[in-house]
């Protein structure tokens, strides 16, 4: 028997990246699972959106663990439109154990970046109006027999970023709502956690606007020169890490294994939140390199 076995969770953001990779993980462990992803290209954000292939091959690759699998192109800015697909998926598959509130998107700016006030309100509005917004669809179908709400963070809810204003803000405000709602909902057994990546192989960070910010406008540059500049952000000397470590935190909070666990910030960021002040020692050393 997987950790999950018997148990149903819905994933918001599911079609691809991390999403794609907790539903795998899910699946394998037992769970039958639910998708929601907007599946579709935001005007503001540098990077193109999930597509409906996306979420059609996450669906097959759920399927191939032989567990069900329900997917909706839903926007989790419309509670109403989650509260439907919500009581439609469970009406189906009976019940609801977990929740992985993981859709979100990345814009890089400023403050005085041409357009900010646009960008503020979308970014803030989907990474964490939207969170509010999932939970008040889930929690009344999760109140009988409690379990899990997880949400993806990031190391940015704990430290600021460089260019990334409204990403940061509204990461660090998923923190104060996660502890809340663990306070609000834990006479329901609802226990609500979040988990903080660092840099993660996804689109939303491996795409080309993340190359000019770490190597400047040089059309010739690739991801191969956005890794030691990325590098510089963690002190284990690596420059981001793959979904499926994020995925194992998702499965230990939502698993009996953490079954006393509720409101904390679990980093899973390669010690990017706990640099000490000064350059890190993978740093000197190729500083040091460098000058020779």
């Amino acid at each position: 028997m997987g950790k999950m076995s018997g148990k149903v969770v819905l994933i918001t953001g599911g079609a691809r990246g991390q999403g794609r990779s907790h539903a795998v993980r899910m699946a394998e462990e037992g769970a039958d699972v639910i998708l929601t992803d907007i599946c579709e290209d935001f005007e503001l954000v540098d990077y193109d959106g999930a597509t409906p292939e996306d979420m059609a091959e996450t669906v097959k690759l759920v399927e191939k663990t032989g567990q069900r699998c329900l997917s909706y192109q839903a926007d989790a800015r419309d509670v109403n439109e989650m509260r439907r697909v919500v009581d439609e998926a469970v009406a189906e598959l009976g019940r609801l154990d977990t929740v992985i509130i993981n859709h979100g998107i990345s814009s890089r700016h400023s403050v005085e970046s041409e357009g900010a006030d646009e960008i503020w309100d979308l970014i803030v509005d989907v990474n964490l109006s939207s969170v509010f917004k999932v939970v008040r669809a889930v929690v009344p179908h999760m109140k009988e027999n409690g379990g899990s709400i997880l949400v993806t963070a990031s190391a940015a809810a704990l430290v600021p970023l460089y260019g990334n204003t409204a990403y940061a803000a509204a990461k660090h405000g998923l923190i104060g709502l996660v502890k809340t709602l663990a306070a609000e909902l834990a006479d329901y057994w609802i226990r609500v956690n979040a988990v903080c990546p660092t840099a993660v192989n996804t689109p939303l960070f491996m795409n080309e606007a993340h190359i000019r910010a770490f190597c400047g406008d040089d059309p010739s540059k690739t991801y191969a020169d956005m890794e030691w500049p990325s590098q510089t952000l963690n002190l284990l000397p690596v420059p981001w890490i793959e979904p499926d470590a994020v995925s194992s935190a998702m499965l230990y909070l939502a698993s009996d294994d953490a079954r006393f666990v509720t409101g904390v910030a679990l980093p899973v960021d390669a010690g990017m939140t706990s640099q000490p002040p000064g350059v890190t020692p993978f740093i000197g050393k190729r500083l040091w390199e460098l000058s020779q």
